[in-house]
């Protein structure tokens, strides 16, 4: 029985302590916030889980084994720090970090303790994903050309981070997961118009393998969009996650180049085939995801979702806050990786699901 201590119960807490309740081998035993009100809240669904407004509580508490920490991005590195300095497991909501030196720290720090990290990217276990995963790798799609994401909607605004770290984190983690390359160049635009953050803004990502990744995210969108276009050699699809029931369609339609002997013209063809919409599973992702945090702790094997995974991200983010404000290309070079190669890392298997 692994014993559960949640530091933050705002937006995303309690939907971190459900998930993480209802797992027969894990018990919440500590919820932790300084807001007043959420306390109230906590004891009035939970009452039989000791509430605290002091994190070292339970930083400090023999009978935890791990924290979840559902805390705005600038108190991660400090808490994830002292929960790991006192040993204990970190799941941690995403980004990661507000730097990659911190990042890099908690993850050696976490490796000499031997103790887990992972980083909350929900994304990835949901249905959509998980089938878009398999389509890559199964190689329906053949070899990527690529990603172009729209994520727009008017608000949430945030006070301590700008469009992009609030929510191309999503999409970056995605792409990190389907294309398993890290990007050779980050270009960002954008614009500031209200609180002086970044409020809409382009990230486009040049990946190895001529590979592309755009991303449109934007607090000042009149209508609320989610869709995802991801082009292949073979095929392409549109998943659109807002869509009820057929959330991904795959289409059989590409462009095939030739040259006509002797004349060297160039010659373009069009492929049009069906359109299918693959099943795709309705489990909760955080509940897919609570489960294998488990998992990984109780087997030591990495997740994929690992701290290097977020250090990933945050490195894109770092760079993308750079190419703003100087309007240009950011390198992104393999000295700036971490120690221990992706492919070197063994990785915790995801739980099938059932039915």
């Amino acid at each position: 029985m692994l014993k559960l201590g949640v530091i933050g119960y705002g937006y995303w807490g309690p939907n971190i302590v459900r998930n993480f309740s209802i797992q027969p081998d894990c018990q919440v035993v500590a919820i932790c916030d300084k807001n007043p009100k959420a306390a109230a809240q906590v004891l009035s669904r939970h009452p039989s889980t000791r509430v605290a407004s002091d994190p070292a509580d339970l930083m400090r508490s023999p009978d935890i084994d791990a924290m979840a920490i559902v805390t705005p991005v600038s108190t991660h590195y400090d808490l994830a720090k002292k929960a790991l300095e006192n040993g204990k497991h970190v799941f941690v909501e995403k980004p990661f970090t507000t730097t990659s030196a911190q990042a890099e720290e908690l993850i050696e720090l976490a490796d000499r303790k031997n103790l887990q990290i992972m980083v909350d990217h929900t994304f990835l276990f949901t249905g959509a994903v998980r089938k878009i995963k398999d389509l890559v790798d199964g190689g329906a799609l053949g070899p990527l050309y690529y990603y172009d994401s729209t994520r727009v909607n008017l608000g949430l605004f945030q006070h301590d981070v700008n469009v992009i770290w609030d929510l191309a984190p999503h999409d970056l983690s995605i792409v990190d997961h389907l294309i398993g390359l890290e990007p050779e160049l980050v270009v960002a635009t954008g614009g500031a118009h209200l609180n002086g953050l970044v409020d809409m803004a382009y990230v486009t990502l040049y990946f190895p393998n001529n590979i592309v990744a755009h991303i449109n995210v934007n607090w000042l969108s009149p209508v609320k969009v989610r869709t995802t276009l991801i082009g292949g050699q073979r095929k392409m699809l549109v998943w659109n996650d807002l869509e009820p029931a057929e959330k991904i369609k795959v289409y059989d339609k590409g462009v095939e180049v030739g040259t006509e002997q002797g004349v060297y013209q160039l010659l373009v063809s069009y492929r049009s085939g069906d359109m299918w919409a693959p099943r795709v599973d309705e489990v909760e992702a955080l509940q897919l995801e609570a489960r294998y945090f488990l998992d990984c702790v109780e087997s030591g094997a990495k997740p994929f979702n690992d701290g290097r995974a977020g250090l990933r991200v945050v490195k894109i983010l770092e760079a993308a806050d750079e190419s703003l404000k100087r309007r240009s290309e950011i390198v992104l070079t393999s000295s700036r990786q971490p120690s221990g190669g992706r492919a070197a890392l063994p990785l915790c298997p995801v739980p099938a699901i059932a039915g």
